[in-house]
């Protein structure tokens, strides 16, 4: 079983049925997966922020299952956890949203694989999963690609915690998620959970940038993380594309080799809203 987590609210949907959607097809294995996505509500802080809803979940796992009958999307509502642990804590209005937070709860969730890939949902595979999921990572706490700004203006050994390969055993016995949780409550962060995540660090795997592209696309490209980018032209100015906005990645980008991936995107998220419609 390969075990992916990814964390949201109701909106994360394009993004993680894109991203479903380009491990399928970039990745062939009869082994099956296994999503989940931490979710909550927490309209007490947005409006907006509202889980997942259970139509989403049934329609992602509908999906996943055109390609294996034993994968499996679940939802995981961790609105007790981050009440507990976070409500009204310094990090609150982090840098995305608190749903950043939720990774920081795998070791609290019951039931959680030992290994675990946690992924951002603005992210495509370009090659085999295998190729991240398969490192070892059995003598530290986890493997990250370094952060594509971070490297150069923070740290050379700063990561990226948009791909995450855990080994969520080795975590639990050191205690790193406990650890980010305490910073998390106490200081305020510039970078949330990331900022957390890296301080409390005692082992690490550094993986090469292609398990995490940020700016760019090769053929050596695993990982395609649509992240927001630094563009010089035609004047110096960041930009957030993501690969559900189909004609940005096409205009701007130039990228053509997802077309599979997306222009099936297109048509099951049309299909999904018109079978809500009809409910």
């Amino acid at each position: 079983m390969i075990s992916i987590l990814f964390s949201g609210n109701s909106k994360v949907f394009d993004g993680v049925l894109t991203c479903m959607l380009s491990i399928f097809k970039r990745t062939d294995t009869k082994e099956p997966f296994h999503f989940y996505i931490y979710t909550m509500e927490i309209t007490r802080v947005k409006p907006e922020y509202t889980p997942i809803s259970p139509e989403m979940i049934a329609f992602l796992d509908g999906v996943a299952k055109t390609y294996n009958e034993k994968n499996a999307v679940t939802a995981v509502d961790v609105t007790e956890i981050y009440e507990r642990e976070f409500a009204h804590c310094p990090n609150e209005d982090a840098y995305c949203s608190p749903y950043t937070l939720l990774r920081l709860f795998a070791d609290l969730v019951p039931g959680m694989p030992d290994k675990l890939l946690y992924l951002d949902v603005d992210i495509l595979f370009n090659r085999d999963i295998r190729l991240l999921y398969e490192i070892d990572v059995s003598e530290v706490e986890y493997a990250a690609a370094r952060d594509h700004y971070g490297k150069y203006l923070i740290n050379p050994h700063y990561i990226n915690a948009g791909v995450l390969l855990f080994n969520l055993k080795k975590m639990k016995e050191t205690g790193i998620l406990a650890k980010a949780r305490r910073l998390i409550q106490t200081k305020k962060l510039v970078f949330a959970d990331q900022s957390a995540l890296i301080r409390s660090t005692a082992s690490k795997k550094l993986l090469p940038q292609k398990f995490n592209d940020q700016k760019f696309l090769h053929k050596s490209t695993v990982v395609r993380h649509f992240s927001k980018r630094l563009f010089y032209l035609p004047y110096p100015h960041t930009a957030n594309v993501k690969q559900w906005d189909v004609s940005k990645i096409h205009r701007i980008f130039h990228y053509y080799v997802f077309d599979d991936i997306l222009y099936d995107y297109i048509y099951l998220k049309k299909k999904f809203e018109a079978e809500k419609e009809e409910c």
